[in-house]
């Protein structure tokens, strides 16, 4: 990691799993020009943590234990905390989008995703921070939001597609007890090896969580279960 400057957007990562809060604390530590001041896992962790720590910016998963996080904005707002927010979820209600943007949510990051969707986000959010003084006209001010509202779309790992992985994402959320690669490839109609690519990849994002599967005879298999939200 990059040593801590005083110029460092300092970042409050609040996610209640804590295989995914530290999978993205090791996101932002990666991304240069930011800190990870802390990790909180409700937002009364949170609101400890701001009352203690200045922080520029929060990593906001928006379901938490005690409360939706967009709540959580709202009485950090009304406390006279200016931070901005990243909302992390897996939610695609666009009413709850709007709602967001209308409290000072400044983007929204939809799970699952890699280090490149986040690192983006992040670069693109030091854009818009650093723009200062008086704009010389409305294309400045138009680039100075650009930076922030038209992200690049975000590449996955080589082989992987947008499509299959919410196909396979879907599948490994609806199964309760979790999912083998060769049962996630029968759901989705793709090969094992396949399925297993896309499931350590949700591992690697913090998405998911696996473990050996015994009792049956030869090599145990690995199953996955879904630990986001």
């Amino acid at each position: 990691m990059e040593p801590v400057t005083p110029s460092d957007i300092r970042v409050l990562v609040v996610e209640d799993d804590p295989v995914a809060a530290d999978a993205h604390a090791l996101y932002v530590g990666r991304v240069p020009g930011f800190t990870v001041s802390g990790t909180a896992h409700s937002g009364a962790d949170a609101r400890r943590h701001l009352e203690q720590h200045a922080v520029d910016l929060l990593l906001l998963d928006l379901y938490l234990p005690d409360g939706h996080g967009l709540q959580l904005v709202r009485t950090l707002r009304a406390a006279g905390h200016t931070a901005d927010v990243i909302a992390v979820t897996s939610a695609r209600d666009l009413a709850m989008v709007r709602e967001g943007v209308s409290i000072g949510v400044v983007q929204y990051v939809l799970k699952p995703f890699t280090f490149a969707t986040l690192r983006d986000r992040l670069t693109r959010y030091a854009e818009f921070r650093a723009a200062t003084g008086e704009a010389s006209g409305q294309d400045e001010v138009d680039r100075a939001i650009a930076a922030l509202r038209a992200p690049r779309p975000a590449a996955l790992p080589k082989g992987l597609t947008a499509a299959t992985l919410q196909a396979v994402t879907e599948v490994l959320r609806a199964a309760g007890s979790g999912l083998t690669a060769t049962e996630a490839a029968a759901d989705v109609g793709i090969s094992r090896i396949t399925a297993r690519r896309y499931l350590e990849h949700l591992v690697e994002s913090g998405l998911a969580a696996r473990a050996p599967q015994y009792g049956q005879v030869g090599r145990p298999e690995l199953r996955y279960r879904w630990s986001g939200h």
